[in-house]
């Protein structure tokens, strides 16, 4: 197949997959990362122009972020460099609480003048918003928290690693696909850094410093017989960790089940060893036994689990999507207050406890405060199969009878309002000593899926349909081969109510969506979802090879 051809029949490969992707800022030279940028103490004289205009201006409320926030990504195809790409974006936003209305606006201008206008501005909108509103905001009361810091542990700042030598990694990723039997290979890293600073009419002055990596691929095999192709993406998973993600150090891999040969990652990623064994899996699946459809038991593995999670349970139980409020855009929730409010819906079985935490380590969600100056915490949502709480914020929080918010508000910009977004998600691990091969033994007919693939669910986010990136056939209790073509069918409720066994907390390891669009207009956020290896039985499979 020629490389026209096959561009015509399955797109730009990463490229496609991922655009289009958010590019914030303005265009810089990679050196302006090194710059420290305003100092903590002159954000916080401009954040009390903002605080003390707000004040006498009759807000009973106020905040204000002045948000640095640092892009870069870097796109290469083979031997060659497709685009690198460094951004840079300053500026605050400040949101007032007026006659129980709220008011926002934003600028680029981060000067006295610039801040003053800025926060007579949103006042005035609020003034004006307070003549149609009809119940006046309710705000969870929110101690302040004084002078604050927060950054995200990395050992090795990404930003001043050199742009030469992230190529150089890449390319040299590509080179062992290519080397492997690959056809092409896509690859990617994509680097964020957020340095925020929050102050706030209760008192809080907190000034955060938040960094997120990700690297990925995409392999293609193609069969030059029948000019058909297969892929298979990277195992990565995007973190909130520093460069030091990419050391590959042994003690970062989880080996697959007995008979997989695979190499899974948990805090140290290796992008060479990955990409050599995605060209050699992308392979095999060429001539892998296609699925016969029908009931199996499925082992799913945290790196495609987390995304059944996000999309099963992240977004039903975010509570502005329970309330309707985002119905227009991104649909509504199966998971309504009437449920929740019986303290008996079964959303899972005994072995489901899946929690919200935004402290989680490494994860992309982790934070110190939202950006409503909220102390992050972890909660449950179902405890031992029972839905039993939502993700709210402080004006929410009253809805489902809570005194404090929750602290999942998130902006992705300074120039974007906060509102209520997804936290870390997880399945907790189960309390019994599992591994997966103890999970693999007890399944007579079964398939073990590792890696994200396509997937579709409904608007209540109910029904749904989830591919994966690898699958292997499990037979009398041992893995037998691969298997192609493979997607899973349920429902959220009958999915969650059939997971039988989950493995201990040695195999516990994170997933997540770097680039998780909400809102109108739409804003992205960036969530990780924690799971160990989980069984679930008698789960309806399908050929997606398959013509009807």
């Amino acid at each position: 197949m020629k490389r026209r051809n096959f561009i015509q029949a399955a797109g730009l490969g990463l490229g496609g997959l991922m655009m289009p992707i958010p590019m914030f800022g303005e265009s810089v030279d990679p050196s302006v990362f090194l710059n420290s940028g305003m100092e903590v103490s002159q954000k916080k004289q401009l954040a009390d122009v903002a605080l003390q205009a707000a004040k006498s201006s009759g807000a009973s409320y106020a905040d204000v972020r002045i948000g640095r926030y640092l892009n870069q990504y870097l796109f290469t195809r083979e031997d060659k460099v497709q685009n690198i790409v460094n951004t840079e974006s300053f500026g605050a936003g400040i949101r007032v609480l007026v006659n129980g209305t709220w008011g926002f606006s934003a600028t680029s201008e981060v000067t006295t003048e610039g801040i003053a206008k800025a926060t007579k501005q949103a006042v005035a909108i609020a003034k004006a918003n307070s003549r149609l509103q009809k119940d006046p905001v309710q705000l969870a009361p929110q101690k302040g928290y004084g002078e604050v810091t927060w950054k995200t542990p990395i050992q090795k700042n990404a930003f001043e690693v050199p742009v030469s030598e992230k190529v150089d990694l890449l390319l040299a990723a590509n080179a062992a696909a290519m080397k492997n039997g690959a056809n092409f290979v896509n690859s990617a890293m994509f680097l964020i850094n957020e340095q925020k600073y929050f102050a706030s009419t209760d008192g809080s002055y907190i000034d955060q410093d938040i960094h997120r990596i990700w690297p990925n691929f995409t392999v293609t095999a193609i069969d030059p017989k029948t000019n058909s192709f297969k892929t298979r993406d990277a195992l990565s998973a995007p973190m909130g960790m520093g460069y030091e993600y990419l050391t590959g150090k042994g003690a970062g891999k989880i080996a697959g089940p007995t008979g997989t040969g695979l190499s899974l990652y948990k805090n140290s990623y290796d992008i060479i060893e990955d990409a050599t064994a995605a060209a050699k899996h992308a392979k095999e699946k060429l001539t892998a036994k296609s699925v016969e459809p029908g009931k199996y038991t499925v082992v799913l593995e945290p790196n495609h689990l987390g995304l059944t999670i996000h999309e099963s349970v992240g977004h039903p139980l975010e509570l502005d999507r329970v309330l309707g409020y985002e119905a227009n855009y991104a649909g509504t929730s199966f998971a309504t207050l009437d449920k929740w409010k019986t303290k008996t819906f079964n959303y899972g079985s005994k072995q489901v406890t899946i929690f919200a935490d935004k402290t989680q380590p490494g994860s992309l969600g982790a934070v110190g405060y939202d950006d409503e100056g909220v102390k992050t915490k972890r909660w449950d949502l179902v405890k031992d199969g029972i839905l039993v709480n939502y993700q709210a914020i402080r004006d929410q929080a009253h809805i489902i009878g809570e005194a404090e918010s929750q602290g999942c508000c998130y902006a992705d910009s300074w120039s974007s309002v906060q509102f209520q977004r997804m936290a870390n998600i997880s399945l907790a691990p189960g309390k019994e000593k599992c591994s997966v091969n103890d999970l693999v033994k007890d399944v007579e007919k079964g398939i073990y899926i590792a890696g994200r693939g396509s997937y579709s669910i409904d608007q209540q986010r109910y029904n749904f349909q989830f591919g994966g990136q690898l699958f292997y056939e499990i037979k009398g209790g041992k893995v037998v081969g691969m298997l192609n073509d493979v997607a899973y069918q349920s429902n959220t409720q009958e999915f969650w109510n059939s997971c039988s066994k989950v493995c201990d907390e040695s195999d516990y390891r994170l997933f997540g969506s770097f680039f998780d669009g909400k809102g109108q207009p739409s804003q992205i956020s960036a969530v990780s979802h924690g799971s160990s290896t989980a069984r679930f039985d008698g789960v309806n499979v399908i050929n997606t090879a398959r013509k009807i």
